[in-house]
């Protein structure tokens, strides 16, 4: 929300046409006087950054970045005003030395990336706006105040005290495209004798289910009526002295907004009237979010209108490295993703930038929750320079001032891995903890969204901030540290803010066409696979331990003697861990209540952290969250000599009567055991029943008691709507390892022609198959590397992909883990 609001009819002026940008020597030009000797003027977008403007012209990829800061980048355009007078010139964000001219006079200079301004300006006819982005090198290079640790995350320790983004600075972790430009709109708006601004806006649920919705602003003018109107109610605003105006408006049973994986994430319309005069003050939703500490008092979880919410989702990091847009267009399909796999929360890390209100806009939509760090990360930041802590007040005043009334703001906390950073170095916590996080942050956090937990770091609580056990934790247990799958159990996480980390394989499709490397130690290849600076292994190792451990096979050697099958099994690898973990701490005995994936997408094409691909393609990890995280969902877990238990759960406020069946198989064909039970499902229940309960009698499911050979080598559990006969969601449990051993299945594949350039692909086969994985290139999947029970029709939909055209049959090529060779319908 801009601070200064405009009425109906009264648009800004988007100064984002006519620009020009032109590099030169860091210092190189002292002034705007000297700019007539530079030459080269490109073409430039606003916004936008310089690496988009060269890319643009042909002269920088992201694939093979050059670096910028070392330059000075010129911006200059030339723009005419129709209406003569006193203006506004705003400007939403630059990166991140910038020196800001009007027809040749300095206006503002700043050093702070995340910083909007708003210049007051007298214009007529026609003007030119000139902005110096001054290399940003020399200043990393200055000397502060002595850090009491030095974080290898990033290659500057100049970074932290400079207010700019971590993005491109990380070695292993992204690509070092640097951020340079004016990265957020410029626009002019008039200046009318009647002026609204600083609105504080806070939408309340209250416990009898009432809303409230509560204005303050700053109304300069005159006038005589200010009227909120919401949700069909209306009250008026009251002077609070001087130019403040605030007011209080009670909606009876005003419907609620939820996370989408619980409810409907229901908006309503907000408006202010001035004398009648009309200001559209956006959309909000009406929620009431509590942190859950469980029964010691040890834990953290979110309650949303008094539901517990089992928060599972992923770390975002950009859905642009290369001009860092942040406009609907482009966020609107990877937020659209993030639902469909049934992500209920992303977290924007104190690594990554702030986004645009547009991305909360959507997120309020969505019925996505939005957990924000504020951008700090790792370093030991100059809290006792007194010009530092202003910019950062400011910094966060001007973001929160943006997201009055969103309801998808869900935690503000004060970073990533400072507290962790300081404490792994083994400093004492009073070292380590400061005012950054534990006074200054929270302040702000609290006068402008009280409605919002505030967290004090990422991760946090416990004996060490570290520790998985209380509070906020980063669990890497499974993964990095390539611990067994029971440590998801054993350490007892409370919520996740980061795990779940692997070097996890694009589809074939986006690997063939933008990285022609085979896996391994092509360089060209491992350049593309994360790693932490500094550390004697990578991401693509963590993977490949799994592979071995639960697959049974030689990394190494699978890469030179088949890569494709290589490929194939590190996909499906990394599904099964991450569908296990999420099911593990999805159980009502569980302490989880939250589990953030690194990352949600990758910034380069490549075996990279994302659930999708830098080309928006969904990975194998993207399409079995989509199941794990279901809101009504079966899925079973190995007890031992205890048997295996069936884990049922409807998050949805709905009853639901299904039935469930049991089935285990004999070389994926041959029924061994096969049983049902009506059920009735609460809502919002979670419950647990051992599958011996639903059989009636022993069997001995999970294999623990070794009396005589294994019987079967795989149990499905479905849950069935009997009204339908639809399937709502099943599950597969194998009690031995996977065995390299492929059948001939008896498939049978069939495409059928829907509405709107829709196909329908149905699948039936006569064994179980593993990890079938389909290619259709140019179409997108409604599901994929999913296992297929024998006798039980399948379909998945099939879409063009955005901004593809098709005419014909799609082909669809079908494989399977344990199948021989593909098949091509």
């Amino acid at each position: 929300m801009p601070h200064q609001l405009g009425f109906e009819g009264d648009e800004p002026v988007l100064l984002n046409s006519g620009w020009r940008m032109a590099l030169t020597g860091a210092g190189a030009i002292a002034s705007v006087d000297e700019l007539s000797s530079v030459t080269g003027w490109l073409p430039a977008s606003v916004p936008g950054t310089v690496a988009g403007t060269l890319a643009e012209a042909g002269r920088y990829s992201v694939e093979r970045p050059e670096p910028l800061h070392h330059l000075d980048a010129w911006y200059t355009a030339s723009f005419e005003v129709q209406e003569p007078g006193s203006w506004q010139l705003v400007l939403d964000g630059l990166a991140t030395i910038a020196e800001v001219y009007l027809d040749g006079h300095l206006l503002i200079a700043t050093r702070n990336m995340f910083r909007s301004f708003d210049v007051d300006v007298e214009l007529s006819g026609a003007h030119e706006l000139t902005i110096c982005f001054r290399a940003l090198a020399p200043e990393l290079e200055q000397k502060g105040r002595r850090a009491r640790w030095r974080p290898q995350l990033a290659t500057s320790q100049g970074l932290r005290l400079v207010r700019t983004t971590l993005l491109g600075h990380m070695p292993g972790w992204c690509p070092e495209v640097h951020a340079v430009g004016p990265w957020r709109p410029i626009y002019l708006r008039k200046k009318r004798p009647l002026v609204c601004s600083a609105p504080r806006m806070t939408a309340s649920l209250l416990p009898n289910g009432d809303g409230e919705l509560s204005l303050s602003v700053c109304l300069k003018g005159t006038f005589e009526d200010v009227v909120l109107h919401c949700a069909g109610q209306e009250t008026r605003l009251a002077r609070a002295g001087g130019d403040h105006f605030s007011g209080v408006l009670r909606l009876p049973s005003v419907e609620q907004w939820m996370p989408h994986t619980h409810g409907a994430p229901v908006l309503h319309d907000v408006v202010l009237t001035v004398d009648g005069r009309r200001i559209d003050l956006g959309r909000t939703g009406f929620r009431l979010l509590e942190v859950d500490r469980g029964s010691d008092g040890k834990g953290f979880g979110l309650k949303v209108n008094g539901t517990p919410v089992f928060c599972r989702g992923a770390v975002w990091t950009c859905a642009d490295i290369l001009n860092l847009s942040g406009d609907m267009e482009t966020y609107r399909p990877l937020l659209q993703m993030a639902r469909d796999a049934g992500l209920n929360m992303l977290r924007i890390g104190g690594t990554m930038t702030y986004e645009t209100r547009a991305f909360f806009e959507l997120c309020d939509e969505l019925g996505i929750l939005v957990w924000q760090d504020f951008q700090f990360a790792n370093y030991d930041y100059p809290v006792k320079d007194e010009a530092f802590v202003a910019e950062v007040l400011t910094e966060a005043t001007d973001f929160l001032e943006r997201l009055q009334g969103c309801p998808s703001l869900a935690v503000l906390c004060g970073g990533s891995e400072i507290y962790q950073q300081g404490a792994m170095l083994g400093l004492s916590e009073d070292r380590w903890k400061g005012p950054l996080c534990e006074e200054i942050l929270p302040a702000v956090a609290g006068d402008l969204r009280a409605d919002v937990p505030y967290v004090p770091n990422s991760p946090c609580e416990g004996a060490l901030p570290f520790s998985p056990n209380e509070g906020v934790a980063h669990y890497y247990g499974v993964g990095a540290y390539q611990r067994p799958l029971e440590d998801a159990r054993r350490a007892e996480v409370r919520f996740a803010a980061e795990c779940l980390a692997f070097s996890n394989v694009p589809e074939a499709a986006t690997l063939e066409s933008h990285l022609a490397a085979r896996p391994g130690h092509d360089p060209a290849w491992k350049a593309r696979v994360p790693r932490d600076r500094g550390a004697g292994w990578d991401f693509e190792d963590v993977r490949d331990f799994y592979l071995k451990t639960l697959y049974g096979f030689d990394p190494a050697r699978l890469r030179y003697s088949d890569p494709d099958r290589y490929l194939d099994l590190s996909r499906a690898v990394t599904a099964e861990v991450m569908e296990a973990t999420i099911g593990e701490w999805r159980r009502a005995a569980s302490t989880c209540q939250g589990a953030l994936v690194w990352t949600f997408q990758d910034l380069l094409p490549g075996p990279g952290w994302g659930l999708i691909d830098a080309l928006g393609t969904p990975k194998s990890v993207w399409y079995v969250m989509k199941r794990a995280c279901r809101p009504l969902q079966v899925f079973m877990s190995d007890e031992g000599t205890n048997g295996l238990d069936v884990h049922l759960i409807n998050e949805t406020p709905e009853d639901r009567n299904l039935v469930l069946t049991l089935t285990c198989l004999r070389d994926g064909r041959t029924p061994v055991i096969s049983c049902r039970k009506e059920l009735d499902l609460p809502g919002r229940s979670n419950s647990r029943m051992p599958a011996t309960d639903v059989l009636g009698s022993f069997f001995d499911f999970t294999y623990a008691y070794r009396f005589g050979p294994l019987s079967h080598d795989v149990t499905i559990a479905r849950l069935f709507d009997p009204a339908s006969g639809g399937v709502v969601a099943e599950s597969f449990h194998f009690p031995d390892s996977f065995r390299d051993d492929r059948v001939q299945a008896d498939l049978t594949a069939e495409l059928e022609q829907g509405e709107n350039q829709t196909w329908h692909l149905r699948l039936q086969t006569d064994v179980c198959l593993r990890s079938v994985h389909l290619r259709a290139d140019g179409f997108s999947l409604s599901d994929n590397w999913f296992h297929l029970a024998p006798g039980a029709e399948k379909r998945v939909s099939l879409r063009p992909s955005a901004g593809a055209t098709f005419e014909g049959k799609p082909s669809v090529q079908v494989s399977a883990l344990n199948a021989v060779g593909p098949r091509r319908v």
